[in-house]
């Protein structure tokens, strides 16, 4: 299958950065192009000391349709969601498609969804998004001037198009309701049965499915690539106090996650905000985890779970070193070292559990554990 050639442009206003690099940006957007099938052949960036209308400077844009012509490109990927005027500028001055960063995520999710759920959530946030930029896709009867066949057959087009979507989007909305309806009666039976709930979250690709799969023995899907879980499952965890909860796979969080995902993505997310404990994963080997659990961090307290137990993870221990730490260093200040691929830190990790939901108290463990060092 032939891949799109693609440029990347990133652009970042002096003094408004959110902790990341502007390369470190454009280097993810990357890697969710090629994910999304696209083959990202260069890249353009500016520093800007003020937002601009175009997205870039009037100077940068001349240089990125130079560019566009040099390479050859068919699709312009922007590292930030533009507003509908801002693509209809880009789309005018560079005659080739331009995207942004939410609709590069929404083109991933709709490939990657697969229970009715994800798929229900994935078409409300793709509906919610092109509803302001439909009359953006009328623009050829603009270019006409006026005239007989134009400004009324246009105008009454658009507003078919946005009532049909308003109508579109009014059934998902009522089908998400009917599934989340269905979760919520699932989680009250849980409840019932007084069995405490545990929800794996943090950022894309940190290894989550990965670990899930080992502490629960699932056979989930589990691909080192961007959003590869976009349906919640949720599976029975045994604990060593003998007691057991349940565990819940959650789609990962982003850099510039748009907030219309979020929104469309409640019905997952309800299973980690109705959670009794949070583990938070984070890929130890990734050069910019502290800035990806900031990210996490900051998207939980939107969804106000900033004040929620969790045990933060630092997974794919064995990208870093090939000889697992000694056990007394695997489990640190509540911090927890895994490696999913190899089981190192598991059993660490379900004790870790197990304290923070109150099953078995810390000093209970250290009796424990010098016991088992006494036999």
């Amino acid at each position: 299958m032939r891949r799109e050639r693609a440029c990347l442009v990133g652009a970042q206003v002096r003094r408004r950065g959110n902790g990341w690099a502007l390369a470190d940006s454009v280097a993810e957007l990357s890697a969710l192009a090629s994910a999304a099938g696209a083959n990202p052949v260069t890249t353009v960036t500016q520093t800007l000391n003020a937002p601009s209308p175009t997205y870039v400077g009037s100077g940068k844009l001349d240089e990125i349709a130079e560019t566009v012509r040099d390479f050859h490109v068919e699709t312009v990927i922007c590292d930030d969601e533009l507003t509908p005027a801002q693509q209809r500028v880009l789309e005018d001055r560079l005659e080739v498609k331009v995207i942004d960063r939410t609709a590069l995520i929404l083109d991933i999710f709709a490939g990657r969804a697969r229970t009715r759920e994800g798929k229900l959530q994935v078409e409300l946030a793709q509906v919610e998004y092109l509803m302001p930029r439909l009359a953006g896709q009328w623009s050829h009867l603009e270019r006409l001037g006026g005239g007989i066949g134009t400004r009324g057959p246009g105008e009454s087009q658009i507003e078919t198009d946005r009532r049909l979507m308003r109508l579109k989007a009014r059934d998902l909305r009522r089908s998400i309701l009917d599934v989340r309806d269905q979760r919520g009666s699932q989680r009250r039976r849980r409840q019932r049965g007084e069995v405490k709930t545990v929800s794996l979250v943090g950022y894309t690709n940190a290894g989550k499915s990965a670990l899930f799969n080992t502490l629960t023995g699932s056979d989930i899907r589990s691909v080192d690539r961007p959003f590869e879980t976009l349906d919640t499952t949720t599976r029975r965890l045994y604990l060593p106090s003998g007691a057991s909860a349940t565990l819940s796979d959650t789609v990962g969080f982003i850099n510039k996650l748009p907030p219309i995902l979020i929104d469309a993505f409640n019905a997952t997310l309800e299973e980690a905000m109705f959670a009794d404990l949070l583990v938070h994963v984070t890929d130890i080997s990734n050069p910019l985890a502290a800035e990806s659990a900031e990210v996490v961090d900051s998207v939980l307290a939107d969804l106000g779970l900033g004040e929620t137990p969790r045990v933060l993870v630092l997974n794919k221990l064995d990208l870093v070193t090939d000889v697992p730490p000694p056990a007394e260093e695997i489990s640190n200040d509540g911090n927890v070292m895994t490696s999913a691929i190899k089981r190192w830190g598991i059993d660490e990790l379900r004790s870790a559990i197990d304290v923070a939901l109150g099953n078995v108290s810390a000093v209970d463990e250290v009796d424990d554990a010098a016991a088992t060092i006494a036999v």
